[in-house]
């Protein structure tokens, strides 16, 4: 299920390639399961730490086979808003959004 409108991209194969503009991110299992809605100021530095670690510390997080991501100018609100409509959807937060439930 896609919770942006952007494509969905291969972790690992393009995840360093995103530009260092503020944006929202959706990671996906490899079931297209959202398992995480984050956001960045600097996507390209979040990105960065994320494939330089492999999620470390995150088993949660390990999961993750693609994502979606989009620029906006609010990413912190996007994601609050992002994070109320899935719950709404599917009575709960991604897995890896759960602590914030």
């Amino acid at each position: 299920m896609e919770i942006l409108d952007d494509e969905i991209h291969l972790w690992l194969e393009s995840a360093q390639f995103v530009k260092a503009k503020p944006a929202v991110y959706v990671l996906y299992d490899k079931n297209l399961d959202a398992i995480y809605i984050g956001e960045s100021e600097n996507l390209q530095n979040q990105f960065a730490k994320y494939v330089d670690t492999n999620f470390e510390n995150d088993p949660c997080k390990q999961k993750t086979h693609t994502y979606q991501r989009t620029f906006v100018e609010n990413p912190k609100e996007r994601k609050r808003h992002l994070l109320e409509d899935y719950k709404k959807k599917h009575g709960k937060m991604p897995c890896c959004n759960a602590d914030i439930d």
